[in-house]
């Protein structure tokens, strides 16, 4: 099932599938030159990577800059971004508008609100979070997300549990997913009774951009801390 899995992965990744085997080269090749934490340390800000026109809080992004919670990044159709805040690793698709809510301290990220395009991102155990989709919305901790808001199909939003526990509300629906490996979602962004959040397959990502993220933050994610046989995941209704 796992292989397969990957599979649907690489045909649904096609037309962006150059871009981001540049961008974890050259993020690849930022790590062994500089290595991790010390890497993140020396520089002036927190961007890993940037490539294309970038604009936060209305601005044009520069790389020595530094993104914090609080601020709205907008991505430009062949634009992305890779970068850390805290206990949280994000990689910005092109065509992305989100915002980072600030918690209790100015590097936590309390809650993600994705309005346009989409973003993978890996979290810490350090705090509670919150990622809010149109039409969806997820509680969780220490846990690996791929988000997508989708300008077609009545704009769905997409919603990968990669590894985690999330607690998932759409609609009506109120969830628990947990996963060790890809489990994901399609929710409706009009409430529609009896399917405001439907099983989906996974889309856009790879294992290696989700383990590349999580090594940002000092982690692993959940099938390379359970090995090969880690379950695909699991899913309870709440009353």
């Amino acid at each position: 099932m796992r292989a397969a899995l990957r599979q649907r992965c690489a045909e649904h990744a096609t037309p962006l599938r150059i871009q981001r085997r540049d961008t974890l080269k050259a993020a690849a090749a930022w790590l062994a030159l500089s290595g991790l934490p010390g890497a993140i340390a020396q520089q002036r800000g927190n961007i890993i990577e940037l490539t294309g026109d970038v604009l936060l809080n209305g601005q044009r992004l520069l790389p020595d800059q530094t993104v914090q919670t609080g601020d709205q990044i907008q991505t430009g159709p062949t634009a992305s971004l890779i970068f850390v805040i805290g206990d949280a690793a994000f990689q910005v698709r092109p065509d992305s508008r989100l915002t980072l809510a600030r918690g209790d301290a100015l590097t936590s990220v309390s809650q993600l609100r994705l309005a346009a395009g989409a973003v993978a991102s890996v979290w810490g155990p350090d705090s509670r979070h919150q990622l809010i989709l149109p039409g969806l919305s997820a509680d969780f901790r220490d846990a690996g997300l791929y988000a997508e808001v989708s300008e077609k199909y009545e704009r769905r939003s997409y919603l990968c549990n990669c590894y985690g526990t999330l607690a998932l509300s759409a609609g009506e629906d109120r969830r628990v997913s947990t996963s060790t490996y890809h489990q994901a979602f399609w929710a409706a962004s009009e409430k529609r009774p009896g399917d405001a959040l439907m099983p989906a397959d996974s889309r856009y990502h790879t294992d290696g951009e989700l383990a590349f993220l999580a090594r940002l933050i000092s982690q692993k994610p959940a099938w390379q801390r359970s090995g090969p046989e880690g379950a695909m995941g699991a899913i309870d209704l709440l009353d």
